[in-house]
């Protein structure tokens, strides 16, 4: 097994704390088996990361699966406005949530989120997720059919639908069911949410009545 100079410990200290590397690219970067990383950190008294600290290095280096664009028309500008109060209003907003969860039975809110993450944030279409809420004495091939054509996902997409049997048949139903829109990347979720609290802060900011008090 080849071993790790005394001369670059130093450098494994840097590589590991400072450009924070995991194990393995240091291996690869000095070519050198992981086991000689190990050895030598052990050995210099090198402290390993924590599982925690180890995720959130993970998390911070994970690829993106979508392009914000920066510079918008005004039509884009007031997309951009409608998708993220939209959010604000109907998407699952959990300090926890693995990612975007859009729910709505309103076809016309439907599209414009979809329109916003599209044109947005240029998401990877294969990414998407629908999952279809509706009731039993619907037909679900027909619902999975519209939702299908109205935001251009593919139906293999749609997830196991929720069927509901425990209902008032005289109750009034959603005529074409609810649907959520997922999208699992948690930085896309975890920019949505900064862009909407900018707003919120800037429409603030713009109110001459508004008080930090209230």
């Amino acid at each position: 097994m080849a071993k790790i100079s005394n001369n670059k410990i130093d450098l494994v200290k840097n590589l590991y704390y400072g450009e924070k590397l995991t194990m393995n690219k240091i291996a690869q970067k000095l070519g050198v088996s992981i086991d000689a990383v190990v050895y030598c950190m052990r050995k210099n008294g090198i402290k390993r990361r924590s599982l925690v600290e180890a995720n959130a290095i993970a998390f911070q280096n994970k690829k993106l699966s979508f392009r914000e664009q920066t510079r918008l028309s005004s039509s884009q500008e007031q997309l951009k406005l409608a998708g993220l109060m939209l959010y604000w209003s109907e998407g699952h907003k959990s300090s926890t949530s693995s990612g975007i969860d859009f729910a709505n039975s309103d076809a016309d809110m439907i599209a414009i989120f979809v329109k916003f993450l599209r044109e947005i944030y240029k998401v990877d279409e294969k990414r998407f997720r629908i999952l279809l809420y509706c009731y039993s004495d619907q037909n679900v091939f027909k619902l999975i059919d519209f939702w299908s054509r109205l935001t251009r996902i593919s139906k293999k997409q749609f997830s196991k639908p929720y069927i509901r049997k425990d209902f008032c048949k005289n109750s009034r139903k959603m005529k074409y069911g609810m649907i959520h829109i997922r999208y699992a990347d948690k930085k896309l979720f975890l920019c949505i949410m900064k862009s909407i609290e900018e707003t919120k802060l800037e429409m603030r900011r713009s109110d001459s009545g508004y008080s930090s008090g209230l």
